[in-house]
């Protein structure tokens, strides 16, 4: 993730972020709003200040306090989680006659567990693959668990790990659930959130795949 600039002390004694970019954005409303802003559509230094915060937060590059359609898209993707509720298969486009299953909604970056049309886990946000190596979509199995698994590709630690497309697995990660552009296929998850899909599912059950991450 991205490091946060170095901050600068003002002669008032407010400390304000170096390297800010004072240009107007394309989604400098959009933007605002989202934090709470006073939305005018015209960058400020306290604008650029707020903006990078959130930026540095989820990793987002560069980070200068620029809004930016990245920083727009990743906040839209927030929005769209924080709508879904506690009924994130209100449209039905999770299988309800498999019993329990994990869904993955790849344009909101979601992902619950339900058995039938009962909500058994979740929704919580996850953070799939990249332009390039997206997660595949479609109905898959769990076919293989390792709670501490590490990838020998990646020469990282996977905890938690549910495999159930080839190389593609539930498991944790210790990077924001919006950090872009995305994992190498893999459904991210909290620590939290891994460790519970550990709990709750077992090898031979059903997940489902759909939709499509914004960006890919």
């Amino acid at each position: 993730m991205a490091l946060a600039a170095p901050l600068v002390v003002l002669g008032s004694g407010t400390a304000q972020a170096a390297s800010c970019n004072l240009t107007t954005g394309p989604h400098q409303r959009q933007v605002e709003q989202f934090l709470g802003r006073p939305v005018d559509g015209k960058q400020s230094a306290a604008d650029c200040n707020a903006i990078k915060a959130f930026q540095a937060k989820h990793g987002i590059t560069p980070t200068q306090g620029y809004a930016g359609p990245l920083t727009w898209r990743t906040m839209s993707t927030m929005l769209a989680q924080r709508a879904a509720g506690n009924n994130p298969n209100k449209a039905g486009s999770c299988p309800t006659d498999k019993g329990r299953i994990a869904c993955v909604d790849l344009t909101r970056q979601l992902s619950w567990i339900q058995d039938g049309s009962k909500l058994v886990y979740g929704p919580v946000a996850v953070r799939t693959g990249k332009d390039g190596t997206e997660t595949r979509t479609g109905l898959k199995k769990i076919y293989y668990r390792s709670i501490n698994h590490w990838s020998t590709i990646y020469n990282v630690s996977m905890p938690y790990s549910q495999f159930f497309d080839g190389g593609i697995a539930f498991h944790s990660t210790t990077k924001s659930m919006w950090n872009p552009p995305g994992s190498g296929g893999c459904v991210n998850m909290t620590s939290t959130d891994a460790k519970a899909y550990w709990n709750l599912l077992t090898k031979g059950e059903d997940v489902y795949v759909y939709g499509r991450k914004p960006g890919t």
